[in-house]
Protein backbone atom coordinates (compact mmCIF):
# COMPACT_ATOMS: atom_id res chain seq x y z
CA UNK A 1 0.00 0.00 0.00
CA UNK A 2 1.36 3.44 -0.96
CA UNK A 3 0.50 5.96 1.75
CA UNK A 4 1.98 8.73 3.84
CA UNK A 5 1.20 9.72 7.44
CA UNK A 6 1.67 13.36 8.39
CA UNK A 7 1.35 15.32 11.66
CA UNK A 8 0.24 18.88 10.96
CA UNK A 9 -0.04 21.99 13.11
CA UNK A 10 -1.66 25.42 12.70
CA UNK A 11 0.92 28.00 13.72
CA UNK A 12 -0.46 31.34 14.91
CA UNK A 13 2.38 33.09 13.09
CA UNK A 14 2.79 31.08 9.90
CA UNK A 15 -0.51 29.24 9.45
CA UNK A 16 -0.83 25.52 8.57
CA UNK A 17 2.47 23.66 8.80
CA UNK A 18 3.58 20.05 8.42
CA UNK A 19 5.54 18.95 11.49
CA UNK A 20 6.43 15.36 10.73
CA UNK A 21 5.65 12.74 8.10
CA UNK A 22 6.46 9.11 7.35
CA UNK A 23 6.36 7.71 3.82
CA UNK A 24 6.75 4.30 2.22
CA UNK A 25 9.54 3.65 -0.24
CA UNK A 26 9.47 0.58 -2.49
CA UNK A 27 12.40 1.73 -4.65
CA UNK A 28 15.97 2.75 -3.71
CA UNK A 29 16.09 5.72 -1.36
CA UNK A 30 16.22 9.11 -3.08
CA UNK A 31 19.34 11.24 -3.36
CA UNK A 32 21.81 9.48 -1.12
CA UNK A 33 19.48 8.04 1.49
CA UNK A 34 21.06 4.84 2.82
CA UNK A 35 20.32 2.29 5.47
CA UNK A 36 23.72 0.69 5.85
CA UNK A 37 25.05 0.54 9.42
CA UNK A 38 27.89 2.65 10.66
CA UNK A 39 26.54 6.09 9.76
CA UNK A 40 25.33 7.42 13.06
CA UNK A 41 23.23 4.31 13.58
CA UNK A 42 21.74 3.98 17.02
CA UNK A 43 20.31 0.95 18.82
CA UNK A 44 18.08 -1.21 16.66
CA UNK A 45 14.77 -2.70 17.66
CA UNK A 46 12.41 -5.08 15.95
CA UNK A 47 8.67 -4.59 16.15
CA UNK A 48 6.34 -6.67 14.01
CA UNK A 49 9.12 -7.70 11.64
CA UNK A 50 10.36 -4.13 11.10
CA UNK A 51 13.98 -3.41 11.82
CA UNK A 52 14.00 -0.01 13.48
CA UNK A 53 17.07 2.19 13.00
CA UNK A 54 17.06 5.88 13.83
CA UNK A 55 19.38 8.63 12.73
CA UNK A 56 20.79 6.73 9.74
CA UNK A 57 18.92 8.29 6.85
CA UNK A 58 21.56 10.47 5.24
CA UNK A 59 19.17 12.26 2.93
CA UNK A 60 20.63 15.67 2.35
CA UNK A 61 20.58 18.40 -0.29
CA UNK A 62 22.73 17.98 -3.33
CA UNK A 63 26.31 19.10 -3.03
CA UNK A 64 26.85 22.76 -3.70
CA UNK A 65 23.29 23.73 -2.88
CA UNK A 66 21.96 25.15 0.34
CA UNK A 67 19.30 23.45 2.41
CA UNK A 68 16.86 26.27 1.75
CA UNK A 69 17.20 26.15 -2.04
CA UNK A 70 16.97 22.39 -2.47
CA UNK A 71 14.39 21.37 0.14
CA UNK A 72 10.75 21.30 -0.96
CA UNK A 73 9.71 22.61 2.45
CA UNK A 74 9.43 26.22 3.63
CA UNK A 75 12.52 28.33 4.17
CA UNK A 76 14.15 28.46 7.58
CA UNK A 77 13.19 32.11 7.96
CA UNK A 78 9.51 31.14 7.63
CA UNK A 79 9.62 28.67 10.52
CA UNK A 80 9.52 29.11 14.27
CA UNK A 81 10.05 26.58 17.06
CA UNK A 82 6.39 25.58 16.85
CA UNK A 83 6.72 24.89 13.11
CA UNK A 84 9.88 22.82 13.33
CA UNK A 85 10.28 19.21 14.39
CA UNK A 86 13.75 18.02 13.37
CA UNK A 87 16.72 20.30 13.87
CA UNK A 88 18.59 21.68 10.89
CA UNK A 89 20.87 19.02 9.46
CA UNK A 90 19.05 16.15 11.17
CA UNK A 91 19.28 13.08 8.90
CA UNK A 92 15.77 11.89 9.67
CA UNK A 93 14.65 8.34 10.52
CA UNK A 94 14.39 5.16 8.50
CA UNK A 95 13.09 1.66 9.22
CA UNK A 96 13.56 -1.40 7.05
CA UNK A 97 10.92 -4.12 6.82
CA UNK A 98 12.87 -7.33 6.37
CA UNK A 99 9.80 -9.29 5.26
CA UNK A 100 8.87 -7.09 2.30
CA UNK A 101 12.09 -5.07 1.73
CA UNK A 102 10.08 -1.88 2.19
CA UNK A 103 11.61 1.22 3.81
CA UNK A 104 9.73 3.68 6.00
CA UNK A 105 11.38 7.10 5.94
CA UNK A 106 10.48 10.04 8.20
CA UNK A 107 11.31 13.72 7.70
CA UNK A 108 9.59 16.94 8.48
CA UNK A 109 8.48 17.17 4.84
CA UNK A 110 8.20 14.59 2.04
CA UNK A 111 11.32 14.38 -0.09
CA UNK A 112 9.44 14.35 -3.39
CA UNK A 113 8.08 17.74 -4.56
CA UNK A 114 4.81 16.23 -5.79
CA UNK A 115 4.21 14.49 -2.47
CA UNK A 116 5.10 17.69 -0.66
CA UNK A 117 2.43 19.52 -2.65
CA UNK A 118 -0.21 16.87 -1.86
CA UNK A 119 0.58 16.82 1.86
CA UNK A 120 0.73 20.62 1.97
CA UNK A 121 -2.68 20.90 0.34
CA UNK A 122 -4.15 18.34 2.74
CA UNK A 123 -2.63 20.21 5.67
CA UNK A 124 -4.11 23.53 4.59
CA UNK A 125 -7.55 22.06 3.96
CA UNK A 126 -7.73 20.05 7.17
CA UNK A 127 -6.57 22.92 9.42
CA UNK A 128 -8.50 25.71 7.72
CA UNK A 129 -12.01 24.27 8.14
CA UNK A 130 -14.05 23.22 11.13
CA UNK A 131 -16.54 21.13 9.11
CA UNK A 132 -15.16 18.47 6.79
CA UNK A 133 -17.05 17.13 3.82
CA UNK A 134 -16.22 13.89 2.06
CA UNK A 135 -15.70 15.52 -1.32
CA UNK A 136 -13.29 18.02 0.21
CA UNK A 137 -10.55 15.41 0.31
CA UNK A 138 -10.61 14.35 -3.34
CA UNK A 139 -7.36 14.60 -5.24
CA UNK A 140 -6.66 14.81 -8.97
CA UNK A 141 -3.47 12.79 -8.43
CA UNK A 142 -5.64 9.79 -7.41
CA UNK A 143 -4.74 10.21 -3.74
CA UNK A 144 -7.20 9.81 -0.90
CA UNK A 145 -6.80 11.88 2.26
CA UNK A 146 -8.01 10.93 5.72
CA UNK A 147 -7.98 13.62 8.39
CA UNK A 148 -8.17 13.67 12.18
CA UNK A 149 -8.18 17.02 13.98
CA UNK A 150 -6.65 17.61 17.43
CA UNK A 151 -6.87 20.50 19.84
CA UNK A 152 -4.07 23.04 19.23
CA UNK A 153 -1.22 22.34 21.62
CA UNK A 154 1.72 24.53 20.59
CA UNK A 155 0.72 27.57 22.65
CA UNK A 156 2.84 30.57 23.34
CA UNK A 157 4.27 30.93 26.85
CA UNK A 158 4.31 34.33 28.55
CA UNK A 159 4.11 36.06 25.18
CA UNK A 160 7.26 34.38 23.91
CA UNK A 161 7.62 32.39 20.72
CA UNK A 162 5.69 29.17 20.30
CA UNK A 163 7.10 26.13 22.03
CA UNK A 164 8.08 22.98 20.21
CA UNK A 165 6.34 19.68 20.77
CA UNK A 166 9.47 18.17 22.33
CA UNK A 167 9.56 21.07 24.78
CA UNK A 168 5.93 20.58 25.73
CA UNK A 169 6.35 16.85 26.25
CA UNK A 170 9.86 16.99 27.70
CA UNK A 171 10.72 14.01 25.52
CA UNK A 172 13.80 14.26 23.33
CA UNK A 173 12.94 10.95 21.68
CA UNK A 174 9.45 12.05 20.68
CA UNK A 175 10.09 12.10 16.93
CA UNK A 176 11.78 8.71 17.00
CA UNK A 177 8.75 7.32 18.84
CA UNK A 178 6.39 8.91 16.33
CA UNK A 179 8.43 7.43 13.50
CA UNK A 180 8.11 3.97 15.06
CA UNK A 181 4.34 4.38 15.50
CA UNK A 182 3.80 5.75 11.99
CA UNK A 183 5.89 2.96 10.45
CA UNK A 184 3.88 0.34 12.34
CA UNK A 185 0.64 1.99 11.23
CA UNK A 186 1.68 1.91 7.58
CA UNK A 187 2.80 -1.71 7.83
CA UNK A 188 -0.41 -2.79 9.58
CA UNK A 189 -2.56 -1.08 6.96
CA UNK A 190 -0.44 -2.54 4.18
CA UNK A 191 -0.94 -6.06 5.51
CA UNK A 192 -4.72 -5.64 5.39
CA UNK A 193 -5.22 -3.33 2.41
CA UNK A 194 -3.80 -4.26 -0.98
CA UNK A 195 -3.81 -2.42 -4.26
CA UNK A 196 -4.42 -4.08 -7.62
CA UNK A 197 -3.51 -2.42 -10.88
CA UNK A 198 -6.07 -3.28 -13.54
CA UNK A 199 -4.77 -2.51 -17.00
CA UNK A 200 -7.95 -2.08 -18.97
CA UNK A 201 -11.36 -3.53 -18.21
CA UNK A 202 -11.52 -6.61 -15.96
CA UNK A 203 -11.88 -9.95 -17.72
CA UNK A 204 -15.05 -12.00 -17.63
CA UNK A 205 -13.38 -14.49 -15.29
CA UNK A 206 -12.59 -11.66 -12.88
CA UNK A 207 -16.17 -10.37 -12.97
CA UNK A 208 -17.63 -13.84 -12.43
CA UNK A 209 -15.28 -14.49 -9.51
CA UNK A 210 -16.24 -11.16 -7.94
CA UNK A 211 -19.93 -12.02 -8.32
CA UNK A 212 -19.44 -15.44 -6.75
CA UNK A 213 -17.48 -13.90 -3.90
CA UNK A 214 -20.31 -11.45 -3.26
CA UNK A 215 -22.82 -14.33 -3.27
CA UNK A 216 -20.69 -16.28 -0.82
CA UNK A 217 -20.48 -13.29 1.51
CA UNK A 218 -24.27 -12.96 1.47
CA UNK A 219 -24.69 -16.66 2.16
CA UNK A 220 -22.13 -16.56 4.96
CA UNK A 221 -24.13 -13.77 6.61
CA UNK A 222 -27.27 -15.86 6.44
CA UNK A 223 -25.24 -18.77 7.78
CA UNK A 224 -24.19 -16.71 10.79
CA UNK A 225 -27.80 -15.72 11.41
CA UNK A 226 -28.93 -19.33 11.38
CA UNK A 227 -26.03 -20.64 13.47
CA UNK A 228 -28.28 -21.65 16.31
CA UNK A 229 -30.44 -23.81 14.05
CA UNK A 230 -27.44 -25.50 12.47
CA UNK A 231 -26.14 -26.56 15.87
CA UNK A 232 -29.21 -28.74 16.13
CA UNK A 233 -28.64 -30.39 12.75
CA UNK A 234 -28.24 -34.21 12.91
CA UNK A 235 -24.87 -35.81 12.29
CA UNK A 236 -24.61 -37.25 8.78
CA UNK A 237 -23.88 -40.95 8.32
CA UNK A 238 -20.62 -42.02 6.77
CA UNK A 239 -22.37 -42.97 3.53
CA UNK A 240 -23.43 -39.36 2.94
CA UNK A 241 -19.88 -38.04 2.98
CA UNK A 242 -19.60 -38.04 -0.81
CA UNK A 243 -22.79 -36.06 -1.23
CA UNK A 244 -21.89 -33.49 1.39
CA UNK A 245 -18.54 -32.86 -0.25
CA UNK A 246 -20.39 -31.13 -3.06
CA UNK A 247 -22.21 -28.70 -0.82
CA UNK A 248 -21.03 -25.37 0.51
CA UNK A 249 -21.74 -23.81 3.86
CA UNK A 250 -25.44 -23.21 3.29
CA UNK A 251 -25.96 -26.40 1.31
CA UNK A 252 -28.54 -24.55 -0.79
CA UNK A 253 -26.97 -24.77 -4.21
CA UNK A 254 -24.79 -27.32 -5.95
CA UNK A 255 -24.38 -25.21 -9.04
CA UNK A 256 -23.09 -21.90 -7.78
CA UNK A 257 -20.67 -22.86 -5.06
CA UNK A 258 -19.16 -26.21 -5.97
CA UNK A 259 -16.23 -24.54 -7.66
CA UNK A 260 -14.72 -23.61 -4.31
CA UNK A 261 -13.37 -27.04 -3.45
CA UNK A 262 -9.66 -27.60 -3.20
CA UNK A 263 -7.78 -30.90 -3.60
CA UNK A 264 -6.82 -32.38 -0.26
CA UNK A 265 -3.47 -33.70 -1.47
CA UNK A 266 -0.89 -32.88 -4.09
CA UNK A 267 -2.37 -32.91 -7.58
CA UNK A 268 -2.11 -36.18 -9.41
CA UNK A 269 -2.48 -34.55 -12.81
CA UNK A 270 0.01 -31.71 -12.99
CA UNK A 271 -1.08 -29.93 -16.18
CA UNK A 272 -2.97 -30.38 -19.44
CA UNK A 273 0.23 -31.52 -21.08
CA UNK A 274 0.69 -34.13 -18.39
CA UNK A 275 -2.90 -35.35 -18.78
CA UNK A 276 -2.48 -35.60 -22.54
CA UNK A 277 0.63 -37.70 -22.03
CA UNK A 278 -1.15 -40.01 -19.57
CA UNK A 279 -4.40 -40.46 -21.52
CA UNK A 280 -2.82 -40.51 -24.95
CA UNK A 281 -3.39 -37.99 -27.74
CA UNK A 282 -6.62 -39.50 -29.21
CA UNK A 283 -8.34 -39.97 -25.85
CA UNK A 284 -7.29 -36.51 -24.67
CA UNK A 285 -8.64 -34.89 -27.84
CA UNK A 286 -11.98 -36.62 -27.36
CA UNK A 287 -12.13 -35.49 -23.73
CA UNK A 288 -11.06 -31.92 -24.53
CA UNK A 289 -13.63 -31.68 -27.33
CA UNK A 290 -16.47 -32.59 -24.96
CA UNK A 291 -15.18 -30.17 -22.32
CA UNK A 292 -15.08 -27.24 -24.74
CA UNK A 293 -18.52 -28.09 -26.15
CA UNK A 294 -20.08 -28.05 -22.68
CA UNK A 295 -20.95 -31.75 -22.62
CA UNK A 296 -20.96 -33.58 -19.32
CA UNK A 297 -17.68 -35.16 -18.24
CA UNK A 298 -18.19 -38.11 -15.88
CA UNK A 299 -15.02 -39.37 -14.20
CA UNK A 300 -15.29 -42.67 -12.34
CA UNK A 301 -12.59 -43.68 -9.90
CA UNK A 302 -12.22 -45.08 -6.41
CA UNK A 303 -9.63 -42.36 -5.71
CA UNK A 304 -11.37 -39.04 -5.04
CA UNK A 305 -8.09 -37.14 -5.16
CA UNK A 306 -7.49 -38.42 -8.68
CA UNK A 307 -10.88 -37.07 -9.77
CA UNK A 308 -10.30 -33.74 -8.05
CA UNK A 309 -6.92 -33.25 -9.70
CA UNK A 310 -8.39 -34.10 -13.12
CA UNK A 311 -11.15 -31.52 -12.74
CA UNK A 312 -8.66 -28.96 -11.45
CA UNK A 313 -6.74 -29.34 -14.72
CA UNK A 314 -9.72 -29.60 -17.08
CA UNK A 315 -11.47 -26.54 -15.70
CA UNK A 316 -8.63 -24.33 -16.97
CA UNK A 317 -9.91 -24.92 -20.49
CA UNK A 318 -13.17 -23.10 -19.80
CA UNK A 319 -14.23 -19.66 -18.61
CA UNK A 320 -14.99 -19.57 -14.90
CA UNK A 321 -18.67 -18.97 -15.52
CA UNK A 322 -18.98 -22.20 -17.54
CA UNK A 323 -17.64 -24.48 -14.79
CA UNK A 324 -20.15 -26.40 -12.65
CA UNK A 325 -18.52 -29.16 -10.63
CA UNK A 326 -19.77 -31.90 -8.35
CA UNK A 327 -16.42 -33.35 -7.29
CA UNK A 328 -17.43 -36.73 -5.92
CA UNK A 329 -21.03 -37.88 -5.62
CA UNK A 330 -22.68 -41.05 -4.36
CA UNK A 331 -25.22 -40.99 -7.19
CA UNK A 332 -25.46 -39.75 -10.74
CA UNK A 333 -26.43 -36.10 -11.25
CA UNK A 334 -28.06 -34.81 -14.41
CA UNK A 335 -26.11 -32.71 -16.90
CA UNK A 336 -28.09 -29.55 -16.14
CA UNK A 337 -26.70 -29.66 -12.60
CA UNK A 338 -23.04 -30.03 -13.51
CA UNK A 339 -20.73 -30.46 -16.47
CA UNK A 340 -18.02 -32.12 -14.33
CA UNK A 341 -19.15 -35.07 -12.22
CA UNK A 342 -17.01 -37.41 -10.13
CA UNK A 343 -18.39 -40.84 -9.23
CA UNK A 344 -17.21 -43.93 -7.45
CA UNK A 345 -17.05 -47.15 -9.50
CA UNK A 346 -20.08 -48.55 -7.66
CA UNK A 347 -22.40 -45.79 -8.91
CA UNK A 348 -24.53 -46.84 -11.85
CA UNK A 349 -24.71 -44.49 -14.84
CA UNK A 350 -28.07 -44.45 -16.66
CA UNK A 351 -28.04 -46.17 -20.06
CA UNK A 352 -29.20 -43.05 -21.87
CA UNK A 353 -26.12 -41.22 -20.58
CA UNK A 354 -23.77 -43.97 -21.71
CA UNK A 355 -25.28 -43.79 -25.20
CA UNK A 356 -25.54 -39.99 -25.31
CA UNK A 357 -23.45 -37.90 -27.66
CA UNK A 358 -23.50 -35.12 -25.06
CA UNK A 359 -21.50 -37.00 -22.43
CA UNK A 360 -18.06 -38.54 -22.12
CA UNK A 361 -17.10 -41.17 -19.54
CA UNK A 362 -13.57 -41.52 -18.16
CA UNK A 363 -12.98 -44.65 -16.13
CA UNK A 364 -9.87 -45.23 -14.03
CA UNK A 365 -9.64 -49.01 -13.92
CA UNK A 366 -7.00 -51.00 -12.04
CA UNK A 367 -4.04 -51.51 -14.33
CA UNK A 368 -2.83 -54.97 -15.24
CA UNK A 369 0.75 -55.69 -14.09
CA UNK A 370 1.87 -56.49 -17.63
CA UNK A 371 0.58 -53.27 -19.16
CA UNK A 372 3.47 -51.02 -20.30
CA UNK A 373 3.43 -47.43 -19.06
CA UNK A 374 4.13 -44.43 -21.26
CA UNK A 375 7.38 -42.59 -20.85
CA UNK A 376 7.35 -40.14 -17.98
CA UNK A 377 5.28 -42.31 -15.63
CA UNK A 378 8.18 -43.43 -13.50
CA UNK A 379 7.48 -40.88 -10.76
CA UNK A 380 3.68 -40.98 -11.04
CA UNK A 381 2.93 -43.64 -8.46
CA UNK A 382 -0.81 -42.81 -8.14
CA UNK A 383 -1.23 -42.99 -11.93
CA UNK A 384 0.69 -46.22 -12.38
CA UNK A 385 -2.11 -48.06 -10.59
CA UNK A 386 -4.75 -47.14 -13.18
CA UNK A 387 -5.66 -47.68 -16.79
CA UNK A 388 -7.76 -44.83 -18.23
CA UNK A 389 -10.55 -45.58 -20.70
CA UNK A 390 -12.38 -42.72 -22.43
CA UNK A 391 -15.74 -43.57 -24.04
CA UNK A 392 -18.63 -41.62 -25.49
CA UNK A 393 -21.88 -42.30 -27.31
CA UNK A 394 -20.58 -40.14 -30.15
CA UNK A 395 -16.82 -40.53 -30.53
CA UNK A 396 -14.97 -37.67 -32.17
CA UNK A 397 -13.83 -38.71 -35.63
CA UNK A 398 -10.10 -38.60 -36.16
CA UNK A 399 -10.50 -36.47 -39.28
CA UNK A 400 -12.90 -34.02 -37.64
CA UNK A 401 -11.52 -30.49 -37.72
CA UNK A 402 -12.89 -29.56 -34.30
CA UNK A 403 -13.08 -26.09 -32.77
CA UNK A 404 -10.29 -23.70 -33.63
CA UNK A 405 -9.30 -23.16 -30.02
CA UNK A 406 -8.80 -26.92 -29.54
CA UNK A 407 -6.43 -27.13 -32.49
CA UNK A 408 -4.41 -24.16 -31.23
CA UNK A 409 -4.38 -25.62 -27.75
CA UNK A 410 -3.02 -28.96 -28.96
CA UNK A 411 -0.39 -27.15 -31.00
CA UNK A 412 0.81 -25.43 -27.82
CA UNK A 413 0.76 -28.66 -25.81
CA UNK A 414 2.80 -30.55 -28.37
CA UNK A 415 5.38 -27.78 -28.71
CA UNK A 416 8.12 -28.94 -26.36
CA UNK A 417 9.89 -25.58 -26.70
CA UNK A 418 7.11 -24.04 -24.60
CA UNK A 419 7.24 -24.53 -20.85
CA UNK A 420 4.14 -25.38 -18.82
CA UNK A 421 3.88 -21.78 -17.59
CA UNK A 422 4.04 -20.44 -21.14
CA UNK A 423 1.34 -22.91 -22.24
CA UNK A 424 -0.86 -21.70 -19.36
CA UNK A 425 -0.47 -18.09 -20.49
CA UNK A 426 -1.19 -19.12 -24.06
CA UNK A 427 -4.40 -20.79 -22.92
CA UNK A 428 -5.44 -17.66 -21.05
CA UNK A 429 -4.95 -15.59 -24.19
CA UNK A 430 -6.94 -18.08 -26.28
CA UNK A 431 -9.82 -18.03 -23.81
CA UNK A 432 -9.85 -14.24 -23.73
CA UNK A 433 -9.82 -14.11 -27.54
CA UNK A 434 -12.84 -16.36 -27.80
CA UNK A 435 -14.67 -14.68 -24.93
CA UNK A 436 -14.42 -11.44 -26.89
CA UNK A 437 -16.09 -13.22 -29.81
CA UNK A 438 -18.75 -14.47 -27.42
CA UNK A 439 -19.42 -10.90 -26.28
CA UNK A 440 -19.83 -9.71 -29.86
CA UNK A 441 -22.20 -12.58 -30.67
CA UNK A 442 -24.25 -11.99 -27.50
CA UNK A 443 -24.63 -8.30 -28.28
CA UNK A 444 -25.50 -9.07 -31.89
CA UNK A 445 -28.07 -11.81 -31.28
CA UNK A 446 -29.50 -11.34 -27.78
CA UNK A 447 -29.43 -7.57 -27.45
CA UNK A 448 -29.77 -6.26 -30.99
CA UNK A 449 -31.89 -9.23 -32.17
CA UNK A 450 -30.35 -9.33 -35.64
CA UNK A 451 -31.68 -11.83 -38.24
CA UNK A 452 -29.96 -15.16 -38.90
CA UNK A 453 -28.52 -13.98 -42.19
CA UNK A 454 -26.63 -11.18 -40.44
CA UNK A 455 -25.53 -13.60 -37.73
CA UNK A 456 -23.98 -15.93 -40.32
CA UNK A 457 -22.08 -13.01 -41.83
CA UNK A 458 -20.84 -12.04 -38.36
CA UNK A 459 -19.67 -15.59 -37.63
CA UNK A 460 -17.73 -15.61 -40.90
CA UNK A 461 -16.07 -12.35 -39.95
CA UNK A 462 -15.18 -13.75 -36.52
CA UNK A 463 -13.71 -16.88 -38.09
CA UNK A 464 -16.20 -19.08 -36.26
CA UNK A 465 -18.67 -20.20 -38.92
CA UNK A 466 -17.87 -23.93 -38.52
CA UNK A 467 -20.37 -26.04 -36.59
CA UNK A 468 -18.07 -26.81 -33.67
CA UNK A 469 -17.10 -23.16 -33.28
CA UNK A 470 -20.75 -22.09 -33.23
CA UNK A 471 -21.57 -24.68 -30.55
CA UNK A 472 -18.61 -23.52 -28.51
CA UNK A 473 -19.66 -19.87 -28.72
CA UNK A 474 -23.21 -20.67 -27.65
CA UNK A 475 -22.00 -22.68 -24.65
CA UNK A 476 -19.46 -20.08 -23.59
CA UNK A 477 -22.19 -17.46 -23.79
CA UNK A 478 -23.66 -19.03 -20.65
CA UNK A 479 -20.46 -18.07 -18.81
CA UNK A 480 -20.84 -14.33 -19.33
CA UNK A 481 -21.04 -12.37 -16.11
CA UNK A 482 -24.27 -10.86 -14.86
CA UNK A 483 -22.48 -7.53 -14.71
CA UNK A 484 -21.73 -7.56 -18.44
CA UNK A 485 -25.23 -8.70 -19.40
CA UNK A 486 -26.98 -6.12 -17.23
CA UNK A 487 -24.67 -3.42 -18.54
CA UNK A 488 -25.60 -4.23 -22.14
CA UNK A 489 -29.31 -4.38 -21.37
CA UNK A 490 -29.25 -1.09 -19.46
CA UNK A 491 -27.37 0.54 -22.32
CA UNK A 492 -30.00 -0.61 -24.80
CA UNK A 493 -32.86 0.60 -22.62
CA UNK A 494 -31.22 3.99 -22.13
CA UNK A 495 -32.78 6.72 -24.33
CA UNK A 496 -29.34 7.97 -25.33
CA UNK A 497 -28.42 4.53 -26.63
CA UNK A 498 -31.14 4.35 -29.28
CA UNK A 499 -29.51 5.31 -32.52
CA UNK A 500 -30.80 4.73 -36.06
CA UNK A 501 -29.23 1.81 -37.89
CA UNK A 502 -27.94 2.09 -41.41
Amino acid sequence: MNAIVALCHFCELHGPRTLFCTEVLHAPLPRGAEDSPGQGEQAEEEEGGIQMSSGICTHSPAEGASAESSSPGPKKSDMCEGCRSLAAGHPGYISHDKETSIKYVSHQHPSHPQLFSIVRQACVRSLSCEVFEAEQFGCPQRAQRMNTAFTPFLHQRNGNAARSLTSLTSDDNLWACLHTSFAWLLKACGSRLTEKLLEGAPTEDTLVQMEKLADLEEESESWDNSEAEEEKAPVLPVGAEGRELTKCLTGSSLLSDCENWQPRKLSVFKSLRHMRQVLGAPSFRTLAWHVLMGNQVVWRSRDADLVLSAFEVLRTMLPVGCVRIIPYSSQYEEAYRCNFLGLSPQVQIPPHVLASEFAVIVEARPASPSRPHPAGWEGDQPLSKYEFVVTSGSPVAADRVGPTILNKMEAALTNQNLSVDVVDQCLICLKEEWMNKVKVLFKFTKVDSRPKEDTQKLLSILGASEEDNVKLLKFWMTGLSKTYKSHLMSTVRSPTATEPRN
